[in-house]
C-alpha cells in the first residue's frame, strides 16, 4: 500500500512539533542548581513574574540610549546593555538590547554571547567586525568592514569581536535574542578567572612561555 505523501508530511511535522515541545527551555543564567528543600529556593530560570494585574508601562520603558557611554578604559569602547534587568518587562520575551560606543581604534574585543545570537547595526563610525566558526568548521573567520546602515549577524556562542578602524568615534546598535544573553570575554576569563587557572596549564594551551602567562594573568587579575 502506498502511503499518501501529505501523510508523510504531516507525520513529519508532528514528530517535530512533539520534540520541539519537549526539549527543555534555554537556561537564562550561567547554571541553576537543583535543590530539594523549596523553602531555601531563590532563584528560577530567568525571573519570577508579578501579577499581571500589576503591570505598568514603566516595566516596559528605558531611557538613555541617546547618551554616549565612557570610553575611557584599556579597550576604548563600553557597552551600555538594555536586558531584563533594565527593563523587567523583557523576561520571558527572549530579546534584548545593547549600544556600543568605540573610541578611535578602540575595539569590543573577543567574546562570545552563551544564550544569543547578535545583529549589530552600524549607526556612526567605521567597523572591522567579525565572528569565528567552531572546530567543527574549521575555525573559520568570517569578517567585513562596516560603515552606518551596514548590519552583521554574529551566531549565537560564536567567538566575536568589532574593531573601530577610523580616527572618529563610533556608534552601534545591537539586539540578542535573549532576555539575559550573557557575555564571555576570552581574554578576561582565560587570564584573569578567580582563583587563577594554574600558568602552565595556558602555557601549554597557548604555547607561551610560563612567565609570559603569568604577566598576562596579572594584568588581567579581577
Amino acid at each position: 500500500m502506498r502511503v499518501p505523501m501529505s501523510l508523510v508530511l504531516i507525520t513529519i511535522s508532528a514528530l517535530v512539533i512533539s520534540f520541539a515541545e519537549a526539549s527543555d527551555p534555554s537556561p537564562l543564567q550561567d547554571f541553576c542548581v537543583a535543590i530539594g528543600d523549596l523553602k531555601n529556593g531563590v532563584f528560577v530560570n530567568g525571573k519570577f513574574c508579578k501579577d499581571p494585574k500589576q503591570a505598568k508601562a514603566e516595566d516596559f520603558f528605558f531611557a538613555g540610549l541617546n547618551k554616549a557611554g565612557n570610553t575611557t578604559n584599556r579597550v576604548k569602547s563600553n557597552v551600555t546593555t538594555v536586558n531584563v534587568d533594565q527593563i523587567p518587562g523583557l523576561n520571558t520575551l527572549g530579546i534584548s538590547l545593547v549600544r556600543i560606543d568605540y573610541a578611535p581604534y578602540g575595539q569590543n574585543p573577543p567574546h562570545t554571547h552563551p544564550r544569543a545570537t547578535e545583529i549589530l547595526v552600524l549607526v556612526e563610525g567605521t567597523l572591522y567586525v567579525g565572528f569565528v566558526s567552531s572546530n567543527q568548521d574549521n575555525n573559520r573567520l568570517f569578517a567585513k568592514v562596516l560603515n552606518p546602515g551596514d548590519v552583521f549577524v554574529f551566531p549565537i556562542g560564536m567567538i566575536h569581536f568589532q574593531v573601530n578602524i577610523g580616527k572618529t568615534p563610533a556608534v552601534a546598535f545591537a539586539g540578542l535574542s535573549s532576555q539575559n544573553a550573557g557575555v564571555i570575554m576570552i581574554a578576561d576569563t582565560v587570564f584573569g578567572s578567580t582563583p587563577p587557572i594554574n600558568p602552565d596549564i595556558l602555557a601549554q594551551a597557548f604555547q607561551l612561555d610560563v612567565n609570559v602567562v603569568k604577566d598576562l594573568e596579572a594584568k588581567f587579575k579581577n
